[in-house]
């Protein structure tokens, strides 16, 4: 039983959302994004309810079943509101900046790096004096937002010993014991 595909979705206000051959397009006032659904799973709307329904129970059925309605309520919330992710600078000389969507980071490496986001994902950069860089992401495609902040986090993976890299805001690092003499 699929408890996330079963409950509904909610259409806010400002939000419209059609399907035609298996494409589900959903428009709001922070862009338009597109999905296709599986062959089966269907998409039922009425008076600002979707509600999602699957053709059998097997086990793969259920499975697309819950990862379509949350897609669906992704898409509803990134277009309504929009989605926000923070990353944190941990290390001694560990900087960010940007320039419109370019980021640019020193991470302790011998060269800067420099990333190109797409234009779906806006970035600020915020440095305070006496604590860690921090790197805001915004987008309405959670999807999108997601693999960008794992590429930036994927530079300089937090180390256990330390805790130095590229985190999260509010990520907890397991830390390990150093060499005892």
């Amino acid at each position: 039983m699929s408890r996330i595909g079963k409950s509904i979705i909610q259409i806010p206000a400002g939000v419209t959302v059609s399907v035609k051959d298996n494409v589900v397009t959903v428009k709001g006032p922070k862009g338009e994004l597109h999905q296709t659904l599986t062959e089966g799973i269907i998409l039922e709307q009425e008076d600002g309810v979707i509600t999602m329904t699957r053709p059998s129970e097997s086990k793969s059925h259920k499975a697309l079943h819950g990862l379509y309605r949350a897609l669906v309520n992704n898409m509803i919330i990134g277009t309504a509101e929009g989605f926000t992710k923070k990353l944190e600078l941990v290390g001694v000389g560990y900087r960010a900046s940007n320039t419109g969507n370019r980021l640019d980071l020193s991470l302790g490496f011998s060269h800067g790096i420099v990333l190109n986001l797409p234009s779906e994902v806006s970035v600020e950069t915020l440095t305070e004096k006496g604590k860690n860089p921090i790197i805001t992401l915004n987008s309405y495609d959670n999807q999108l937002l997601g693999m960008v902040a794992a590429k930036i986090r994927s530079f300089r993976k937090p180390e256990p010993y330390k805790g130095k890299g590229v985190r999260f805001v509010g990520e907890i690092v397991r830390r390990k014991a150093g060499k005892s003499a």
